[in-house]
């Protein structure tokens, strides 16, 4: 007999710590700091802003929590997309179809009250974090901010009536100077010669104002007709830009310009995941020491944004900076780079990881009713 309730933050905590029961003994799953995942789901967090969630918990017999879920609604997702949908996020289960369907209905009850028919998810919160079910690729850690799922939670989200409706894509591409150097060379060449204006700069801190105005332009340009893109707010992009500040390589985080005008950005991050693997989701007393001794070691990166403003599209500059960040990346020691989240249908963007020496290494997946 299992039951399912609605909760509030004084509770948060039983929320953000089933993961850890669920996972136990699993060598791939890796905590994000408890503190942090406590800051993306309070008011905090200026998403919540435009959003509204609900937290609930399954429970036992016995009162053991045994699932969780969220019912989320953005609505500037909603007016920008111009469609009628909710999300579910942030679900976690045992392996039992009961618990699954109880949670799953928990939300569409949720939504069905705030006059929305439709769902898709996870989403953890919205397509501006982490999105989706690992679908392929289980045996191997996940990079930062992307997820580590359960293989049966395919099996649970199906038995409950739910459907796969988008593919997602991680490529993993060498970090080497090798014999792809004459093609890209090559290209880089066509590219530059085609566009003598376009010039490649890494990023500096020390202007980082005038950048993040910038680069908020180029982003809302570059996603703005993708599937499930919707604006960042200024506020919102404000609170990400400081975590990026803070963990980026800038030497890996390349500004294309045409002139003085920004028009492109490749935004790559060392992996912290291998640190937080050592942390286990706590910074004090002994992970900070934890932290600043293995970020040192840190060998992999993982690109998570690179596009251009749509008028400067079909230039080659994706390639032109993808180069220009492998070749610093290798000055700095990195050995492997994943690209992620790539959709299924970027043909554009999948051929740049591809020329690369990219292949898909990793899938998740988008469901929904």
């Amino acid at each position: 007999m299992f039951t399912v309730k609605k909760i509030d933050f004084k509770q948060i905590n039983d929320f953000i710590k089933l993961p850890y029961k669920i996972y136990k003994g699993n060598p791939y799953w890796i905590p994000q700091l408890d503190s942090e995942n406590k800051k993306l789901l309070s008011e905090k967090n200026p998403y919540w802003k435009h959003a509204k969630k609900q937290l609930f918990l399954a429970y036992d017999d016995k009162n053991n929590i045994v699932g969780r879920i969220a019912g989320i609604i953005d609505y500037n997702y909603i007016e920008f997309q111009e469609t009628e949908i909710g999300y579910f996020g942030f679900f976690e289960c045992i392996d039992n179809v009961e618990v699954a369907k109880l949670l799953f209905d928990s939300v569409k009850q949720w939504l069905a009250e705030n006059k929305l028919n439709k769902m898709m998810g996870p989403m953890n919160p919205s397509t501006n974090d982490e999105v989706g079910f690992l679908y392929e690729g289980f045996d191997s850690d996940p990079k930062i901010l992307m997820p580590y799922t359960h293989k049966y939670y395919l099996d649970l989200a199906e038995k409950c009536g739910l459907k796969k409706i988008k593919e997602l894509y991680a490529y993993n591409i060498p970090v080497a100077l090798d014999d792809r150097m004459p093609r890209l060379n090559k290209a880089l060449r066509i590219v530059q010669k085609r566009n003598p204006n376009i010039t490649i700069k890494t990023f500096d801190k020390n202007n980082f104002k005038k950048t993040l105005e910038d680069i908020i332009e180029v982003y809302n340009s570059a996603w703005e007709k993708n599937w499930g893109f919707v604006p960042w707010t200024r506020e919102e992009f404000e609170s990400i830009a400081d975590d990026i500040v803070n963990l980026a390589d800038p030497n890996i985080v390349m500004l294309a310009c045409d002139g003085d005008k920004t028009i492109g950005m490749l935004i790559a991050i060392p992996d912290y995941n291998y640190v937080f693997k050592k942390m286990y989701g706590k910074l004090f007393p002994f992970g900070i020491f934890k932290f600043l001794y293995y970020k040192r070691k840190v060998k992999d990166l993982r690109l998570m944004i690179m596009g251009v403003k749509k008028e400067y599209r079909h230039k080659g500059i994706e390639a032109y900076m993808s180069l220009e960040a492998l070749i610093n990346s290798v000055k700095g020691g990195y050995q492997e780079c994943e690209l992620s989240w790539i959709l299924e249908d970027n043909v554009m963007t999948q051929r740049t990881a591809e020329m690369m020496g990219g292949s898909i290494y990793k899938k998740y997946a988008v469901y929904g009713n």
